[in-house]
């Protein structure tokens, strides 16, 4: 039996495992079971044997960075971008891997018109550096709106919005349970000609997402960019080469 995981906490809503029971099934794919690890110490969970059995795992909140110190060895892109959402064991050896940007680049290029040449990237965490690194392939300039940094929400007004047609939305605000929360940015400077994209899938339609819908603008959620993450992350288990 090959064992597969998810890291994280909390895991309650998480997208990974039931992914993978799915694909096991669907595919008929026989002797392999996908675990959820929900732990809120990453030194207790590496100390113990629990980690030892997985041929590889992946890694969602909040330890996307600093799951990086318990690792051996990062592949070319994961040392980039500072962040990792995929290992797998060589050798008794950890290695990590991000498929985030993968499937983000996937997700987002169909959307794009070639108007949107400019993005704010709301958030500053894992998620937002695989976001920025697949902008930067996608010769998409950007700048980082962050309570910790030196452009915050307070900077934005009508004359950014009308530079930055693509908003991507990096934080937690909205995830299920609080399906009320949304990024506090001034939606009435938004457009028909803006893309908002949403890293959160559950709820599919997200509030900051209805809100652009009430301006008019083109909307995508997170879950085709977990889809394919997820795909990457199988082929990289799997020893298959891959090209993006």
């Amino acid at each position: 039996m090959k064992s597969f995981g998810l890291i994280g906490y909390p895991l309650e809503h998480s997208f990974s495992k039931s992914y993978f029971e799915n694909k096991f099934l669907n595919e008929n794919i026989k002797d392999v079971e996908y675990l959820n690890y929900e732990c809120q110490n990453l030194d207790e969970l590496f100390n113990s044997n629990k980690i030892l059995k997985l041929e590889g795992f992946n890694i969602t909140a909040p330890y996307k960075e600093s799951i990086i110190t318990f690792l051996d060895k990062l592949s070319h892109e994961a040392r980039t971008i500072g962040a990792v959402n995929c290992v797998k064991k060589v050798d008794n050896k950890l290695i990590g891997y991000n498929t985030d940007y993968i499937g983000f680049f996937h997700s987002i290029k169909p959307k794009l018109n070639s108007f949107h040449k400019s993005a704010l990237v709301l958030g500053n965490g894992g998620a937002s550096k695989a976001v920025t690194y697949a902008l930067n392939k996608l010769n998409i300039k950007y700048k980082i709106v962050s309570r910790n940094s030196s452009f915050d929400y307070t900077d934005l007004n009508k004359k950014c919005f009308k530079k930055y047609q693509i908003i991507i939305n990096c934080t937690p605000l909205g995830t299920f349970p609080n399906i009320q929360d949304f990024p506090k940015i001034p939606y009435q400077f938004l457009s028909e000609k803006h893309l908002l994209f949403d890293l959160i899938y559950n709820p599919k339609i997200s509030r900051f997402l209805e809100l652009g819908i009430e301006k008019n603008c083109k909307i995508q959620n997170g879950m085709e960019m977990l889809r394919i993450q997820a795909e990457y992350a199988w082929i990289i288990w799997n020893n298959k080469k891959y090209t993006y």
